[in-house]
């Protein structure tokens, strides 16, 4: 195989935690009925292989999007919510904890990620992803993920150079990368990102 390979960045379906705007890492929950409908109207890209966070929101979206069978890891779950778990931000507005994190996302959440801890995991299975794909001469991947992990590696791995904040990552859509894997894996970003899925299916 050559050396330019494309990996895909997919963010699972809508929930109701999403809907009620609830903060939602690592509870466990599952697709939505009107989430399912959305994703069996796109059209998306074939791979020779997929990974999945291990929550069930992610492997349901995968299973809907490629038929084959999909791997799972831990360490693209989204980032852990801890105490907050299943709050609003109207619900936490008045906690001083929350407020200090508000100023400054460094700061551990009680009982859940730090922004250091969430960032090194998504690291550590993206760059297991691309070893794996040298190893096995995978040219196509794609990762079922959540919204954070998406954000923060665009921030990384994207052509251009832009903080978390500013990517946008919504239920059911994604991105790929295209670029060298061994200048990936040496962390230098892509040359080519591109919007997926590009079209919806025809006539339902």
């Amino acid at each position: 195989m050559g050396d330019r390979v494309v990996v895909g960045l997919y963010r699972h379906g809508l929930t109701d935690a999403n809907k009620k705007r609830q903060f939602c890492g690592w509870t466990d929950v599952p697709v939505n009925e009107e989430g399912l409908a959305a994703l069996k109207q796109l059209t998306v890209p074939d791979y020779d292989w997929i990974v999945s966070s291990d929550l069930a929101r992610c492997r349901q979206t995968a299973s809907v999007f490629w038929p084959q069978t999909h791997e799972v890891s831990k360490k693209f779950r989204e980032f852990h919510f801890g105490e907050w778990e299943k709050k609003t931000h109207a619900e936490l507005e008045q906690q001083p904890e929350y407020i200090a994190w508000l100023r400054d996302f460094s700061l551990q959440v009680p009982g859940g990620d730090s922004y250091a801890a969430f960032a090194g995991r998504a690291e550590e299975g993206f760059h297991d992803l691309l070893n794996r794909m040298t190893e096995k001469g995978i040219e196509r991947a794609a990762i079922v993920t959540h919204g954070g992990v998406i954000r923060h590696l665009l921030s990384i791995w994207a052509p251009e150079a832009r903080p978390f904040g500013s990517w946008e990552a919504e239920n059911g859509q994604g991105y790929e990368l295209s670029g060298s894997l061994s200048a990936m894996r040496r962390k230098e970003r892509c040359t080519l990102l591109r919007a997926v899925p590009s079209t919806a299916k025809e006539n339902g």
